[in-house]
């Protein structure tokens, strides 16, 4: 398969979507759902799309967008044999850039945006599903798990959704020990004793607090505790952890790189959970995946943005032949919704791999424009109905 490249263009734009109920987390609250979709095109006109990571702060979106665009500058009209060549080139390139401004994290998500769009372009241009492309044994299906399930009676979100097909559910905890244990509990009376209910505490806890909450939520079969505490918390900390808590442990969305490597094959993390719109795309977590199975780990890709990055974490589970979970947000989000519509149609707890070429959907840009928030479309500056894709294509000033 040739999968080499030469761009033409690289696109960026930014959505919010407004919510009607605020999403809660330990750490704070999501008031709309933002989202910044990338687009690749190549010399021969084969278009790829990828999503970023922007969840926070609140600005992130728009500043994400323009990274992509001024990274891209460079790219367009260079020649790199795969989409790995151009991840590592670029990666390489950008280090002194991150050691300047210090921003780590949006950087690497816009460069995984980038890698995410490039490999569905070359995965279209074969005319296969990316999973196809990425292994030669990728899985037909994978099982799926409901999150962002609010502390506010859980139980009733998460019955609601044992309707509509699902089997898993993961809480988010970090929300004082009495709340917390009241709504694991609601969840497991109201889910029955078949339901797998997992556990995601954000790095609210210390240790002790850890320790503590374990004990306390072991009798209720959680499959696992995700990131109990900060991912810089002493390895003292997470081995005292690991060694005591009856429950697992899970984690990797907030890892990179070499961290992310060494947790696919130590002792800690039994579930590992890279979210590859954060970190590395397809060509930085698709050895972290062969790695954490062939370590004996469930590998759970984390999502927690719009349909994009939803099929991309599908296809990189497939790839590695389904050892693990996909996690799904089924909370409204338009970015979601408007791009995957009802293609991944949930079934006892799984849901079928694309079978469509690249990741399986193109995003609608018209039908999204209403919640575009950069570039600043044309129509309201100028009372027209076009949309204004800022590129670093030749055409980009006509």
């Amino acid at each position: 398969m040739n999968t080499a490249i030469e761009l033409a263009a690289v696109e960026a734009y930014a959505y919010r979507a407004p919510l009607r109920e605020p999403i809660k987390v330990a750490f704070g609250s999501f008031r709309d759902r933002p989202f910044v979709l990338v687009r690749v095109v190549d010399r021969d006109g084969t278009e790829g799309w990828g999503e970023c990571w922007c969840n926070w702060p609140s600005v992130g979106a728009e500043h994400r967008a323009r990274l992509v665009v001024d990274f891209g500058e460079g790219l367009v009209g260079r020649s790199f044999p795969s989409p790995t060549a151009l991840f590592e080139t670029l990666s390489r390139q950008l280090e002194v850039l991150v050691l300047q401004t210090g921003e780590v994290g949006p950087i690497a998500q816009a460069l995984a945006g980038i890698d995410i769009a490039v490999w569905d372009m070359v995965a279209r241009r074969a005319d296969a599903p990316l999973c196809r492309v990425l292994s030669n044994s990728s899985a037909s299906d994978v099982a799926v798990y409901v999150t962002g399930i609010n502390p506010d009676e859980p139980e009733r979100f998460a019955l609601a959704r044992q309707e509509e097909g699902h089997r898993a559910f993961k809480l988010k905890t970090g929300f004082g020990a009495e709340r917390d244990q009241r709504n694991l509990a609601a969840m497991r009376d109201a889910l029955g004793p078949s339901a797998r209910i997992m556990t995601d505490a954000n790095q609210a806890f210390g240790c002790e607090e850890a320790l503590a909450f374990v004990r306390r939520a072991a009798p209720l079969d959680i499959a696992w505790l995700e990131e109990p505490m900060r991912v810089d918390a002493p390895e003292h900390d997470w081995r005292t952890l690991a060694s005591a808590s009856p429950i697992p442990l899970a984690g990797g969305e907030n890892l990179r790189g070499a961290d992310l490597h060494a947790a696919a094959r130590g002792e800690i993390l039994r579930f590992i959970q890279p979210d590859i719109t954060k970190w590395g795309g397809f060509s930085g977590n698709l050895p972290v995946a062969r790695s954490a199975v062939a370590h004996g780990k469930d590998l759970c890709p984390h999502v927690f943005g719009g349909g994009v990055a939803l099929l991309a974490g599908l296809h990189l589970l497939a790839a590695v032949d389904g050892k693990g979970m996909l996690e799904v947000d089924c909370h409204a989000n338009a970015g979601r919704e408007m791009i995957v519509g009802d293609r991944l149609r949930v079934r006892e707890g799984r849901v079928a791999a694309p079978d469509m070429p690249g990741l399986g959907a193109v995003p609608d840009r018209d039908a999204l424009a209403r919640h575009q928030t950069w570039p600043v479309r044309r129509d309201r500056l100028a009372g027209r109905g076009s949309v204004a894709g800022l590129s670093v294509s030749p055409d980009m000033f006509s």
